[in-house]
Protein backbone atom coordinates (compact mmCIF):
# COMPACT_ATOMS: atom_id res chain seq x y z
CA UNK A 1 0.00 0.00 0.00
CA UNK A 2 0.97 3.41 -0.57
CA UNK A 3 0.62 5.86 2.27
CA UNK A 4 -1.41 9.05 2.44
CA UNK A 5 1.81 11.11 2.38
CA UNK A 6 3.28 9.45 -0.63
CA UNK A 7 -0.27 9.46 -2.15
CA UNK A 8 -0.43 13.50 -1.75
CA UNK A 9 2.87 13.83 -3.60
CA UNK A 10 2.50 11.74 -6.56
CA UNK A 11 -1.23 13.67 -6.67
CA UNK A 12 1.08 16.55 -7.00
CA UNK A 13 3.57 15.37 -9.42
CA UNK A 14 0.78 14.09 -11.78
CA UNK A 15 -1.80 17.70 -11.29
CA UNK A 16 -4.55 15.01 -10.35
CA UNK A 17 -5.67 12.44 -7.91
CA UNK A 18 -3.50 8.95 -8.61
CA UNK A 19 -5.90 5.31 -9.52
CA UNK A 20 -4.90 2.00 -8.93
CA UNK A 21 -1.67 2.75 -6.89
CA UNK A 22 -0.30 -0.53 -5.66
CA UNK A 23 2.74 0.47 -4.01
CA UNK A 24 6.03 2.98 -4.64
CA UNK A 25 7.82 1.38 -7.24
CA UNK A 26 11.05 3.26 -6.48
CA UNK A 27 11.76 6.36 -4.69
CA UNK A 28 13.94 9.55 -5.88
CA UNK A 29 16.89 10.63 -3.93
CA UNK A 30 15.08 13.87 -2.52
CA UNK A 31 12.52 11.32 -1.02
CA UNK A 32 9.57 11.93 -2.99
CA UNK A 33 8.09 8.50 -4.99
CA UNK A 34 9.38 9.25 -8.74
CA UNK A 35 7.63 5.36 -10.49
CA UNK A 36 4.80 3.96 -8.50
CA UNK A 37 3.66 0.56 -9.07
CA UNK A 38 -0.14 0.19 -10.94
CA UNK A 39 -2.39 -2.45 -10.88
CA UNK A 40 -3.19 -4.03 -14.15
CA UNK A 41 -7.05 -2.63 -14.03
CA UNK A 42 -7.91 0.71 -13.25
CA UNK A 43 -10.78 0.95 -10.77
CA UNK A 44 -13.14 1.50 -13.82
CA UNK A 45 -12.27 -1.69 -14.83
CA UNK A 46 -9.92 -0.80 -18.05
CA UNK A 47 -6.88 -2.88 -18.53
CA UNK A 48 -3.67 -0.77 -17.88
CA UNK A 49 -0.05 -2.35 -19.09
CA UNK A 50 1.77 0.29 -17.41
CA UNK A 51 2.94 -1.61 -14.38
CA UNK A 52 5.62 0.92 -13.24
CA UNK A 53 4.89 4.51 -14.04
CA UNK A 54 7.13 7.81 -14.34
CA UNK A 55 5.87 10.21 -11.67
CA UNK A 56 8.47 12.53 -11.28
CA UNK A 57 7.77 15.45 -13.76
CA UNK A 58 10.66 17.11 -13.96
CA UNK A 59 12.55 13.48 -15.03
CA UNK A 60 9.62 13.22 -17.24
CA UNK A 61 10.34 16.54 -19.33
CA UNK A 62 13.72 15.54 -19.53
CA UNK A 63 12.31 12.21 -20.99
CA UNK A 64 9.94 13.82 -23.15
CA UNK A 65 13.32 16.13 -24.60
CA UNK A 66 15.48 13.25 -24.94
CA UNK A 67 12.32 11.47 -26.91
CA UNK A 68 12.02 14.55 -29.03
CA UNK A 69 16.19 14.27 -29.90
CA UNK A 70 15.31 10.94 -31.67
CA UNK A 71 16.85 9.04 -29.53
CA UNK A 72 14.00 6.22 -29.92
CA UNK A 73 14.58 5.61 -33.14
CA UNK A 74 18.32 5.35 -32.48
CA UNK A 75 18.08 2.47 -29.93
CA UNK A 76 15.20 0.93 -32.44
CA UNK A 77 17.74 0.66 -35.02
CA UNK A 78 20.19 -1.13 -32.04
CA UNK A 79 17.77 -3.67 -31.57
CA UNK A 80 17.80 -5.02 -35.38
CA UNK A 81 21.61 -4.92 -34.97
CA UNK A 82 22.59 -6.09 -31.54
CA UNK A 83 21.40 -9.20 -30.91
CA UNK A 84 22.95 -9.03 -27.12
CA UNK A 85 21.15 -5.78 -26.48
CA UNK A 86 17.79 -7.12 -27.75
CA UNK A 87 17.90 -10.41 -25.89
CA UNK A 88 19.08 -8.17 -22.38
CA UNK A 89 15.67 -5.94 -24.19
CA UNK A 90 13.28 -9.65 -24.82
CA UNK A 91 14.19 -10.37 -21.15
CA UNK A 92 13.29 -6.69 -19.19
CA UNK A 93 9.63 -7.97 -21.12
CA UNK A 94 9.39 -11.03 -19.66
CA UNK A 95 10.55 -9.69 -15.98
CA UNK A 96 7.73 -6.92 -16.66
CA UNK A 97 5.22 -9.12 -17.22
CA UNK A 98 6.61 -11.59 -13.86
CA UNK A 99 6.24 -8.25 -11.92
CA UNK A 100 2.56 -7.52 -13.30
CA UNK A 101 1.51 -11.00 -12.43
CA UNK A 102 2.38 -10.79 -8.86
CA UNK A 103 -0.71 -7.85 -9.10
CA UNK A 104 -3.03 -9.77 -10.64
CA UNK A 105 -3.99 -11.30 -13.77
CA UNK A 106 -5.67 -9.65 -16.72
CA UNK A 107 -6.72 -11.53 -19.98
CA UNK A 108 -6.99 -8.36 -22.11
CA UNK A 109 -3.51 -7.74 -21.55
CA UNK A 110 -1.39 -10.99 -21.53
CA UNK A 111 1.47 -10.72 -22.82
CA UNK A 112 1.43 -7.04 -23.48
CA UNK A 113 4.16 -5.28 -21.53
CA UNK A 114 4.45 -1.32 -22.31
CA UNK A 115 7.07 1.16 -24.21
CA UNK A 116 7.19 -1.23 -27.56
CA UNK A 117 8.97 -4.51 -25.50
CA UNK A 118 9.89 -7.13 -26.43
CA UNK A 119 10.49 -6.24 -30.67
CA UNK A 120 10.15 -2.21 -30.80
CA UNK A 121 10.85 1.39 -28.59
CA UNK A 122 8.07 3.31 -28.31
CA UNK A 123 8.10 5.20 -24.62
CA UNK A 124 11.59 6.02 -22.72
CA UNK A 125 9.24 7.10 -19.83
CA UNK A 126 7.69 3.48 -19.75
CA UNK A 127 11.42 2.09 -19.80
CA UNK A 128 12.92 4.10 -17.25
CA UNK A 129 10.13 3.75 -14.48
CA UNK A 130 10.86 0.25 -15.40
CA UNK A 131 14.61 0.62 -15.16
CA UNK A 132 13.95 2.40 -11.87
CA UNK A 133 11.78 0.39 -9.99
CA UNK A 134 13.28 -3.51 -11.20
CA UNK A 135 16.96 -1.58 -10.04
CA UNK A 136 20.49 -1.32 -12.70
CA UNK A 137 20.84 -4.68 -14.98
CA UNK A 138 17.21 -5.62 -15.75
CA UNK A 139 16.08 -2.78 -18.72
CA UNK A 140 18.94 -2.50 -21.03
CA UNK A 141 17.43 0.41 -22.94
CA UNK A 142 15.50 1.76 -19.44
CA UNK A 143 19.27 2.08 -18.02
CA UNK A 144 20.30 4.01 -20.81
CA UNK A 145 17.69 6.70 -20.47
CA UNK A 146 18.69 6.84 -16.56
CA UNK A 147 22.11 7.34 -17.54
CA UNK A 148 21.58 10.02 -20.16
CA UNK A 149 19.15 11.74 -17.53
CA UNK A 150 21.85 12.42 -15.00
CA UNK A 151 20.93 13.58 -11.37
CA UNK A 152 17.35 15.19 -11.74
CA UNK A 153 16.65 15.47 -8.55
CA UNK A 154 19.81 17.52 -7.60
CA UNK A 155 17.84 21.01 -7.96
CA UNK A 156 15.81 19.34 -4.78
CA UNK A 157 12.48 17.70 -4.92
CA UNK A 158 10.06 18.45 -7.95
CA UNK A 159 7.18 19.02 -5.90
CA UNK A 160 7.25 20.50 -2.05
CA UNK A 161 5.72 18.19 0.42
CA UNK A 162 3.51 20.73 2.04
CA UNK A 163 1.69 22.19 -1.12
CA UNK A 164 -1.92 21.12 -1.50
CA UNK A 165 -2.45 18.82 -4.01
CA UNK A 166 -5.16 20.36 -7.21
CA UNK A 167 -8.30 18.04 -7.81
CA UNK A 168 -7.92 17.49 -11.75
CA UNK A 169 -9.01 14.04 -13.03
CA UNK A 170 -6.86 12.82 -16.67
CA UNK A 171 -8.66 9.95 -18.07
CA UNK A 172 -5.85 6.92 -18.89
CA UNK A 173 -3.78 7.09 -16.48
CA UNK A 174 -2.84 6.09 -12.73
Amino acid sequence: MISPEDESVVHRQLGRPPRAIAAVGHRCPCGNPDVVTTQPRLPDGTPFPTTFYLTCPRAASMIGTLEGSGLMKQMQARLGEDEELAAGYRAAHDAYLAARAELGEVPEITGVTAGGMPDRVKCLHVLAGHALAAGPGVNPLGDEVLDRLGAWWAEGPCVPADEPADEQTEPGAP
